[in-house]
C-alpha cells in the first residue's frame, strides 16, 4: 500500500477527527473571549454559570462534524466547514443573548439548515462530466488579460478614489465613496474572484514572479476601495498557500480558520499576562477572533430578533425581485440592522439573509437547501482540479461566505465567475505536474 493511501487513511481515523475536536473546543474559548471583551455593545452577557447550557446547545452542531470527518474533500467541504463554525458560534452564543426573542426554535432552525446546507455539499454527485475548453497556453492568455483587465479596473478607481490613510481611518471616508454600478461590480469580481484565481495559477506553473505581481494588485485596490480585504488579502492567501501545500486537503481547511483562531487565544493569553500591549491584542482579535469568525455568528442572533417581529424580506433584498413583486423594504438588510442595532452595516451569511430575513425561521432550512444545490455546482466544476487550487483561487470567495448574503456572493464577489473559470481550465497542466511532484498533496 502506497504512503499516501495510509496517510490517507491515518487523517481519516485520527487526525481529522482530532483537530475538528480543537477547533470546536479553541473557539468556544473565543466566544468566552468575546462575551467578555465586546459585552459594551449590549447584545450579549458574559455568566460563567451558562457555560454548561451554551457547551449542551452546541453538541447537536458538533455531531454534524461527523459527516465532514467521512466526506471527501471538494470546494463543497470548504464552505461547510466553513458554515459549521459559523452555526457553532451562534449556539454557543445564545445563552448569553440579551435579545429579547424565543431562542428555542431558531436554535433548531439553525441545526437544521446547516444539515440541509451540508447534504448536497457533501454528498451531491452530478451526474455531468466536465469538458474543459481550455489549454495550457490558453491558461497563460488567460492569466495574462486578468493582470491586464485588473490594471485597467485599479486606474478607473482612481479616477474616483485614491487615498492613502490607516485602517482605523477607512470608516471616516468610506461611506462617502461613489462609484458607477459598473465598476462595482468589476471591482468586487476582480478582488473575489479574478485575482486569486490567476494568483493559484501563476503558483501552479511555478511562475513566482508573476504571482507577486498578483498579490501587489490586490493591495492596490486599497486606497481604491478602502477594505481590509484588499489590504490582507495577499497575506491570507500565502497562508492558504502555506497551509494547502505542507497540509492533506481537509486538514488544510481546518487549519485554515483554526490557525488565525489559536493566535488570538496565545495573544489573549499573553496580554493577560501583560507581555504584551492591550491594543496589541484588540487588534488582531478583534479582526480576525471577533470580526471575522465570532460577528457571522452574532448577526444570526440580531436577524433573529429583528425579524421575530417584522415583516421578513421575501428575497427583496435581490435587486431584479423589486421588479417583479411589492417589496415592504427599499434598503438592504444591512442598513436596517444598522439602524436599529449598534452594530454598524451588519451583512450577513446565507443563513441570516437568504434564511432569516428573506423566510423566517421556519423555512429557513429549506432555503439553506436551495443554497446548498446552487453552490454545489462550484463542486461539478472544480472537479480534477488540485485542492490546493481549489483552496487558493476560492481563498476570498469563502471569506465573503461569512459575511455576505448567497447572491451577493455569486455575483458581486464572482462566486458565479469562478465557477465558470474552473469549468473551462484545462487539467492536463496540473496531471503534468502530479507527475513532477507539483501538485498539491490530496
Amino acid at each position: 500500500m502506497k504512503f499516501s493511501d495510509n496517510f490517507e487513511k491515518l487523517s481519516r481515523k485520527t487526525i481529522t477527527p482530532a483537530l475538528f475536536t480543537i477547533h470546536t473546543i479553541c473557539c468556544c474559548i473565543s466566544f468566552v473571549i468575546v462575551l467578555q471583551v465586546y459585552g459594551y455593545l449590549h447584545l450579549f452577557t458574559w455568566s460563567s454559570s451558562r457555560i454548561s447550557e451554551a457547551a449542551l446547545l452546541s453538541v447537536p452542531i458538533a455531531a454534524l462534524a461527523i459527516a465532514m470527518i467521512f466526506a471527501s474533500f471538494s470546494f463543497g467541504y470548504l464552505l461547510s466547514f466553513y458554515l459549521y463554525t459559523v452555526t457553532l458560534g451562534y449556539l454557543w452564543l445564545t445563552p448569553f443573548s440579551q435579545l429579547d426573542y424565543d431562542h428555542r426554535f431558531p436554535v433548531i432552525s439553525a441545526i437544521a439548515s446547516t444539515a440541509t446546507f451540508l447534504a448536497p455539499m457533501l454528498f451531491l454527485k452530478w451526474p455531468i462530466k466536465i469538458k474543459p475548453a481550455g489549454s495550457t497556453r490558453s491558461l497563460r492568455w488567460l492569466v495574462a488579460a486578468i493582470i491586464a483587465a485588473t490594471l485597467a479596473i485599479i486606474a478607473t478607481g482612481f479616477l474616483y478614489n485614491f487615498k492613502l490613510i490607516w485602517l482605523s481611518e477607512i470608516y471616516q471616508f468610506r461611506d462617502e465613496l461613489k462609484f458607477p454600478i459598473l465598476l462595482q461590480y468589476t471591482m468586487g469580481i476582480a478582488l473575489g474572484a479574478l485575482l486569486p484565481f490567476a494568483f493559484a495559477c501563476c503558483v501552479e506553473m511555478r511562475a513566482h514572479m508573476l504571482a507577486a505581481t498578483v498579490l501587489l494588485l490586490c493591495v492596490a485596490f486599497y486606497p481604491v476601495t478602502l477594505t481590509k480585504t484588499a489590504l490582507f488579502a495577499p497575506v491570507w492567501l500565502c497562508f492558504l498557500l502555506l497551509v494547502s501545500t505542507y497540509l492533506e486537503a481537509r486538514i488544510a481547511v481546518i487549519m485554515s480558520l483554526l490557525g488565525p483562531i489559536g493566535v488570538g487565544l496565545v495573544l489573549a493569553a499573553l496580554c493577560r499576562e501583560g507581555l504584551i500591549s492591550e491594543s496589541l491584542f484588540l487588534n488582531y482579535f478583534g479582526t480576525i477572533n471577533f470580526r471575522m469568525i465570532a460577528f457571522p455568528s452574532v448577526a444570526i442572533d440580531v436577524y433573529n430578533d429583528f425579524f421575530s417581529r417584522h415583516e421578513t424580506t421575501h428575497f427583496c433584498q435581490i435587486s431584479l425581485m423589486k421588479y417583479l413583486m411589492a417589496c415592504s423594504y427599499d434598503e438592504q438588510p444591512a442598513l436596517i440592522i444598522a439602524r436599529n442595532y449598534p452594530v454598524g452595516n451588519m451583512n450577513a451569511s446565507l443563513l441570516a439573509t437568504e434564511g432569516i430575513a428573506s423566510v423566517g425561521s421556519a423555512l429557513a432550512p429549506a432555503s439553506a437547501f436551495l443554497a446548498g444545490l446552487i453552490l454545489s455546482v462550484g463542486n461539478l466544476t472544480s472537479k480534477g482540479l488540485p485542492p490546493r487550487f481549489v483552496i487558493l483561487s476560492s481563498g476570498i470567495v469563502t471569506q465573503a461566505f461569512l459575511n455576505v448574503p448567497l447572491s451577493i456572493m455569486m455575483v458581486t464577489n464572482g462566486a458565479a465567475l469562478l465557477f465558470l473559470l474552473w469549468y473551462v481550465m484545462p487539467r492536463q497542466p496540473f496531471a503534468v505536474a502530479s507527475e513532477t511532484g507539483l501538485k498539491a498533496r490530496v
